[in-house]
């Protein structure tokens, strides 16, 4: 296990955002199940991406990575497939992405052969029983572990009307999203609560789009209907947008220490983590925009009001900026984040108030009291990506030293993102 040690500094200058994970995910997904040759550029090779590009091997994909021609230091995946699944591995490791897990297991039933997923870490705790529901009534065999992964599957999912609750992880609509198209016939799935994530959902309709399917959806009754015997396009170029819930983390870094700009962005974006832009300017930050990039400046900040449903991957690095925030803040309707690499609430509370900050952890959510600013510490890092990213935000208004163990979980999603943080003057030692 790494540990990390910051030693509090100012922040300033400009970094490039990632590449979207999500729609990468997203469209390497799409490209194998699209006949012929795909190129999907601007890929960093994180955990979880890594982990999505084998799962489509094992698949019966045929992958090259080569360098981007046209973004530095990034990575262009060619996806060459039949647009079937002709399976090379009857095992797939996921390693702790729930992305790769839910994204994959009903793909894998459009045929009969016997699969076992798997998976490390909590992704082997966190819940799959959607999908054991929704295949015990359609005749796929699903056997688990108790509940827990390995999850082994034989049987092909058939077209039908699929009834999902929404306060769920999006994961499982978008699976279902992929894999519904190329059936034999024409289905429906009904949301049988509020739609919690939605941005997310609709991120995949949008991939699902560009590679030539189309699904209808009825935000007014909550409903998708899915034509069957559609077949995916394969794309020549595909080219992955920036990520804005990793930029979030280096836009709170500037409203609380100095002037950072996050470049390579699309203000036209669906991803619902755009909304870091209009939570820091309702706490008073200093932002400016300009075409693809955003600059947030370090500002005086006050509390504010939080509705976590959708936007659930921000909240551990909006929970830094609100402590140090005026007055009391409120993050409301995030029990999801229970669910995740760590139990994200109880994970946030725990490593801010071990800095100095005061968090009281809700069953739902957050009540965040501004301090004037944190003291520093030794903390874990939870063997959580974001909460290791939120605590090198943290560390910007601490009066001592940060020391993070297992600080290399970045890796996860962001293997860069020491690099970039030592780039706009975070000083980091990594031992181990």
């Amino acid at each position: 296990m790494a540990l990390s040690v910051i030693t509090p500094s100012p922040i300033e200058g400009c970094v490039m955002s990632q590449p979207s994970k999500s729609m990468a995910h997203r469209a390497l997904i799409s490209a194998f199940l699209a006949e012929g040759k795909s190129m999907v550029d601007n890929i960093v090779l994180s955990d979880d991406i890594t982990a999505t590009i084998e799962a489509v091997r094992s698949l019966g994909a045929e992958i090259s990575v080569s360098e981007s021609p046209k973004y530095d230091g990034r990575k262009c995946v060619t996806v060459i497939s039949s647009g079937s699944v002709k399976l090379k591995n009857n095992i797939i490791d996921c390693n702790e992405s729930g992305s790769t897990a839910r994204f994959i297991i009903p793909v894998t039933r459009l045929v009969s052969d016997k699969v076992t997923i798997t998976g490390r870490g909590r992704l082997v705790e966190r819940p799959f029983s959607v999908y054991r529901e929704i295949f015990s009534e359609n005749g796929i065999m699903y056997s688990d572990n108790g509940g827990k992964m390995p999850i082994i599957l034989e049987g092909v999912l058939k077209p039908g009307i699929f009834n999902i609750p929404g306060d769920i992880s999006s994961q499982f609509i978008t699976g279902l999203l992929f894999t519904l198209p190329l059936l034999d016939g024409n289905s429906k799935i009904n949301i049988t609560t509020e739609l919690q994530s939605q941005p997310y959902i609709m991120m995949t309709l949008q991939v699902l789009k560009e590679f030539g399917i189309t699904i209808y959806y009825s935000p007014d009754d909550r409903t998708f209907g899915i034509p069957g015997n559609q077949r995916y396009n394969a794309v020549p170029y595909y080219a992955v947008e920036g990520d804005w819930s990793q930029a979030a983390f280096f836009c709170v870094m500037g409203a609380l220490s100095g002037s950072v700009t996050v470049k390579g962005l699309s203000l036209d974006s669906l991803q619902g983590d755009k909304a870091i832009i209009d939570i820091l300017q309702k706490m008073g930050a200093d932002i400016e925009i300009k075409e693809d990039e955003i600059t947030v400046s370090k500002s005086n900040l006050n509390c504010t009001e939080i509705d976590g449903s959708q936007i659930p991957d921000l909240i551990p690095v909006i929970s830094v900026a609100a402590s140090i925030a005026k007055g009391i803040t409120v993050i409301r309707n995030a029990e999801r984040l229970r669910i995740k690499e760590s139990d994200r609430l109880a994970a946030t509370s725990s490593v801010i108030n071990a800095l100095g900050g005061r968090i009281t952890e809700r069953t739902d959510g957050l009540i965040i009291e501004g301090v004037p600013g944190l003291k520093g510490g030794n903390v874990s890092g939870c063997n959580d990506h974001r909460i290791v990213m939120a605590l090198a935000a943290a560390s910007c208004v601490c009066e001592s030293s940060v020391e993070i163990s297992g600080c290399e979980a970045v890796n996860k999603s962001y293997p860069e993102f020491w690099d970039d943080f030592a780039a706009v003057g975070g000083k980091v030692r990594i031992y181990g």
